[in-house]
């Protein structure tokens, strides 16, 4: 059996990018680096990615023909306002219900920092929806109202679920608007 080769170093290519000028103390006082600017580099980044919705799958069917489906457990009546294939408590499989989206503001936050996907939309309120039929709580986006002029006055105002007209098969596919 040969001896594998092992390279002694990384070859160098000319993909992604090159800084020139960083800088750096060169006296060996590392004490400025404290005070150094971040380093910023833009990197286009882009991936496929397949999965599956599994049991929740008839969730996301549900919001795609504008209609809000939760879980509950047959026995218990314990109700799940996300989906749920089976009762945690008790184990049992549940079953789909349907259910009006309206129901009122539980907590809210608001979000100055978001994933690549809503960093462009921020600044965006995402509230906990609490429904009369549920027994859990339901996060979603509230749309048309000023992040800015939010305040503890907003618990308990009553929300409406509103549907994207087309569907993404996304949790986004439902958004909630104060109602009137």
């Amino acid at each position: 059996m040969s001896k594998q080769e092992f390279p002694k170093r990384i070859e160098e290519n000319l993909e992604g990018c090159t800084i020139y000028g960083v800088p750096f103390p060169t006296n060996g006082d590392l004490s400025s680096l404290k005070h150094m600017s971040p380093i910023v580099i833009k990197h286009h980044y882009e991936v496929d990615y397949n999965f599956s919705y599994g049991q929740d799958s008839p969730f996301f069917a549900a919001l795609s023909n504008k209609k809000f489906i939760v879980n509950r457990d047959p026995e218990t009546g314990y109700t799940y306002a996300t989906p749920r294939g089976h009762d945690m408590a008790t184990g049992h499989e549940t079953e789909w219900v349907e259910i009006e989206p309206v129901g009122r503001i539980h907590a809210f936050t608001t979000c100055y920092f978001g994933s690549e996907a809503f960093l462009d939309e921020t600044p965006f309120t995402l509230i906990l929806v609490e429904f009369d039929e549920t027994d859990s709580l339901f996060m979603g986006r509230l749309i048309g109202a000023d992040p800015a002029e939010s305040g503890l006055d907003w618990i308990g105002k009553k929300v409406k679920g509103r549907f994207l007209r087309n569907s993404k098969f996304k949790p986004t596919d439902i958004y909630f608007n104060l109602a009137e």
